[in-house]
């Protein structure tokens, strides 16, 4: 493959090898997100193993007391504490023998109820009394005393800082926050973002670095360039001005050794037009390499050009090595929402199996132009389906069949990176992916990485922004929320289920809370601040089913000066029975061995119990959270829609032991030992993209209690 500012590329000097410690200080924790710095996912404990998971039993039950969109959290654990974060993002402390409650932080004490999603904290200590939680609710940071959850004083503004700090640019009216813990080094925390996608004004991306201490900004690595800086020549010459996003929203990895921080970025906005944003875009859906103590890049490989499908990296790459010509290599492996694995080394970001340009169609969307290639892995590092055809409609029955096959001759089909258009088009894997957030777990005994993927298809299409010069107000209303809300929230209605569905809005929130929602966003939501006083009331009109007879003037309408079209929404397909368009299995559970390249094991990941029911074997879900590998031979994921907890046999791919939860464990375990005895802890908020019943617990696993 051509070595090319567009692929990757090595920088001039790698800096200062730089020594420290591993915060992770035994194996018998977990004390950063995902296990440890490399985001491994793996723990050496092996009291619970092969013989005798079968046994595992509740040991204790956590519950948050609230329900919200769901709860993504994996939990850290650090001298007997586990720390979590609740539907309403409080932040927790538990007993790890117990899940007796120590204390809990809110940070919606002033005001507010809460809500949006958080995946967990982040942990940091001097080793001298001063250890901290860093937790983030809305748009702020918090750093608490790990010891009594109260905010420290001396850190930022009485114990917060806003996450619209420190950008180099005024995002003041925009909404910014963090799903996902950022990474602890030395006294730093690294952290990225949540901003927008859609075609509204959104901050941009950029990495930044603060004092654990004083939350003082350290240092900013730019992730779309500014003049002067590496990549600006990939964008238009004012894409800075007027581009957001490119966010690190899935957090970190770290060469502890090296002092390399790596991470996934998004896409940048609007991700389904690109006309204000012409070239490949860096750096914009990279794997990034850059010095944890200056921020400086290393080097970087971009995933998807030009980014069209909301294809971010939804993961920071897993660190692992690989043996070649018995000589052990390290690498990243970085999975993709395409079900893609890109193995790189660690170091110079060289890709270690070819990759290779392949030819996509080019776009029909007015001013745009979609890369001609995009790059793509060998077979064995394709997880997911990645075609949506006749020759891939679902054979669950014969109506299904019928059904589909019907609504595909109105569609554009054929492989992943069909561009939006006018016309309805396929896409598979769907915006969710393939991989997602929870991310890949990583084996040394093996060197094999185990991921898991999703398989259904959704489909899309674009509209025209601009509405007519005269309308009713509800008109205008439905308009503004086709062009700007219905890319979260779906098409034709507010009674149309989306994630997160607007299914009786009206009744649920007031005229003034919706207002004040628009003014600031919150969790996920963005900032609607832009929008004129008559956006507002067109939007409000439409909600609660007003204003038809009133006719307005449409002047002066920010939404429709960003871009000339925007898109319908991403429609979830399925057929009349409600299941998955595409053949089985809907999700997958992967073993890749990256010593030679190939698959190890693949097995369906959970099933729907309607089907099972009829006598239907596994027929795999669309998942959310992410696997953990133990020494004891066992992968722990949840993630399913099954709702169930399960342990499969690492080398083989075997299901040994499952757990009906109350709700589905649509995040990341974590396991730790206490005085002799192995934990395994999920949470089961249920909710969220799934859809399925809201929870509020945390369950905790271990073998039966001997005495």
């Amino acid at each position: 493959m051509k070595r090319s500012m567009r692929c990757w590329a090595l920088a001039s000097t790698l800096g200062v090898v730089v020594q420290a410690d591993d915060p992770k200080s035994s194996y018998r924790e977990w004390q950063i997100y995902h296990g440890d710095y490399g985001g491994s996912h793996y723990s050496e404990l092996d009291q619970i193993n092969r013989d005798n998971v079968s046994q595992l039993e509740v040991a204790w039950i956590w519950r948050a007391g609230e329900t919200g969109r769901t709860i993504e959290c994996n939990p850290i654990v650090v001298e007997g504490k586990v720390f979590v974060t609740s539907p309403r993002l409080h932040c927790a402390a538990l007993d790890g023998k117990t899940g007796e409650l120590l204390w809990r932080f809110n940070p919606w004490a002033g005001g507010g109820t809460g809500g949006g999603l958080n995946r967990g904290v982040a942990y940091w200590t001097d080793g001298k009394g001063d250890s901290r939680v860093f937790h983030s609710a809305g748009n702020y940071l918090y750093a608490l005393d790990a010891g009594t959850g109260q905010p420290i004083p001396s850190f930022g503004e009485g114990g917060r800082i806003n996450h619209r700090d420190g950008f180099d640019t005024d995002v003041f009216f925009m909404s910014v926050g963090n799903n996902t813990p950022g990474i602890v080094w030395k006294d730093l925390l690294i952290l990225g973002s949540t901003t927008g996608e859609g075609p509204q004004p959104c901050p941009p991306g950029h990495v930044r670095a603060f004092d654990v201490r004083t939350g003082e900004r350290r240092w900013i690595f730019h992730t779309i360039p500014h003049p002067g800086e590496v990549g600006y020549e990939t964008w238009g010459p004012d894409s800075w001005k007027v581009v957001g996003s490119a966010n690190v929203w899935a957090g970190f990895t770290l060469d502890a050794q090296r002092g390399i921080v790596y991470a996934g970025t998004g896409s940048p906005a609007f991700d389904k037009w690109g006309g204000n944003r012409p070239g490949d875009g860096l750096f914009g859906n990279c794997t990034i390499a850059l010095n944890a103590l200056t921020g400086e890049r290393l080097w970087h490989f971009q995933a998807v050009h030009h980014d069209l499908w909301d294809f971010d990296l939804p993961t920071p790459p897993v660190l692992g090595k690989l043996r070649r010509e018995g000589r052990p290599i390290d690498v990243v492996v970085q999975p993709t929402k395409m079900g893609y694995l890109f193995v790189l080394d660690r170091v110079t970001g060289e890709p270690l199996y070819p990759i290779e340009e392949v030819p996509v169609p080019a776009s029909t969307m007015p001013g745009e132009a979609a890369s001609p290639t995009q790059p793509r892995p060998p077979e064995a590092f394709r997880l997911a389906m990645t075609r949506m055809d006749e020759g891939n409609v679902t054979d669950l029955n014969p109506a299904a069949t019928a059904a589909v096959r019907e609504d595909l001759r109105e569609m554009v089909t054929g492989e992943v990176f069909i561009p939006p258009g006018f016309k309805s088009s396929v896409q598979l894997p769907q915006f969710n992916g393939g991989c997602e957030w929870g991310g890949a777990a990583f084996d040394p005994e093996s060197n094999t990485v185990i991921v898991n993927v999703s398989n259904e298809a959704e489909y899309t299409s674009m509209v025209t922004s601009k509405p007519l010069e005269r309308m009713s107000l509800n008109r205008l209303g439905r308009h503004v929320y086709r062009a700007v809300c219905s890319f979260c929230h779906g098409l034709g209605s507010p009674l149309n289920p989306a994630s997160p569905s607007l299914e009786g809005v009206a009744e649920r929130l007031t005229r003034a809370q919706i207002k004040a929602l628009l003014k600031t966003g919150r969790g996920q939501m963005p900032s609607f601040a832009s929008f004129s006083e008559l956006e507002q009331r067109a939007v409000m009109a439409f909600l609660f089913d007003e204003g038809k007879a009133e006719i307005v003037e449409t002047k002066d309408l920010s939404y429709a000066e960003q871009t000339p079209v925007v898109m319908t929404g991403h429609h979830d397909w399925r057929d009349p029975e409600g299941f998955p368009v595409n053949k089985r299995p809907w999700g997958t559970l992967n073993a890749v061995d990256l010593d030679r390249g190939t698959v190890r094991w693949r097995v369906p990941l959970g099933t729907y119990p309607r089907l099972e029911a009829r006598g239907f074997s596994a027929t795999g879900t669309f998942n959310i959270g992410g696997p953990v590998v133990t020494k004891g031979g066992l992968v722990f994921i949840g993630a399913a829609m099954d709702e169930r907890f399960h342990a499969y046999d690492k080398d083989t791919g075997k299901l040994l032991w499952e757990y009906q939860l109350d709700a589905g464990g649509y995040a990341t375990p974590s396991t730790y030992e206490m005085d002799g005895r192995q934990y395994v802890i999920i949470a089961a908020g249920g909710g969220g993209k799934p859809g399925t019943k809201r929870g509020d617990a945390f369950y905790c696993f271990a073998l039966p209690d001997r005495g």
